[in-house]
This record gives C-alpha cells, structure tokens and sequence, in this order.
C-alpha cells in the first residue's frame, strides 16, 4: 500500500518541494521563426468559372400553406452534389432551412437578394422571375 504524505497543519514550517524547481536549470526554448510568406496569388481562391448559364430566382407561396419559399431553377450542366452544396450554402447564408428537390433549390423564406449574390459568385447569372 502506498503511505500517503500529510501536510501539518500545525504553525510550525514544514518541507516544500516545487514541482516546477527542475524546469529553472532547463534552457529557453528557441525563438519560433515566422514561416515562409506565401505569394498573393496563393492567398486568393481561383476564379470562379464564368458564364455557367441563367438561373431563374423566384418567391412562391403556392401549396406552403402562405408561407414563402425562394426557389432557384434552370441548372444546366450542374450535379446533384453541387446544388446541394449551392443550397447549404445559401442556407448557411440566409440562416434559414432548405432543401434540393426535382433539380431545383428551395430556401425557405424570402432570400432572394442573397441568393443572387452567392449565384453570380459561383459564375451563374441569376435572373429575378415571377412576383
């Protein structure tokens, strides 16, 4: 069994030991170096591809029970796993739910003007149709 060490709690002084008394004998570790400056162009993201074609932005209220929903439609050329990457981003954006259905994106609420901007991001040009 392992005797335990008691510390008296009497006035009169007792024995300390530091556990950080060994660390003032040990040498300073070297100044860190600052790493390499990286060139301009590696800081920037690559130009995103242009003229990836019209998307059509429109507000619908139609069978939501009155609610409205943005809904992008009219990809050409484009996955399923990038609308749904278009659509999470517009989502993380707009702070609002959404999904991908039938090969168009629906966000919940009125976001139009967002949605625009992160389409013509994306290099799609984005047209404002319906009401």
């Amino acid at each position: 069994m392992k005797e335990k060490k008691h510390i008296p709690t009497s006035d009169e002084p007792f024995a300390w030991k530091s556990p950080f008394a060994a660390l003032k004998d040990v040498t300073p570790l070297p100044a860190r170096t600052q790493p390499p400056a990286r060139d301009l162009a590696e800081k920037t993201p690559a130009e995103p591809k242009r003229n990836r074609g019209r998307v059509d932005i429109l507000r619908s209220t139609a069978h939501r029970g009155g609610k409205t929903v943005t809904v992008i439609t009219g990809f050409v050329g484009i996955s399923q796993a990038e609308k749904e990457r278009l659509a999470k981003d517009m989502q993380k954006a707009c702070g609002a739910g959404g999904t991908v259905k039938e090969g168009r994106i629906e966000i919940q609420g009125d976001h139009r003007d967002t949605v625009a901007r992160i389409l013509t991001n994306a290099g799609f040009r984005p047209v404002f149709a319906g009401g």
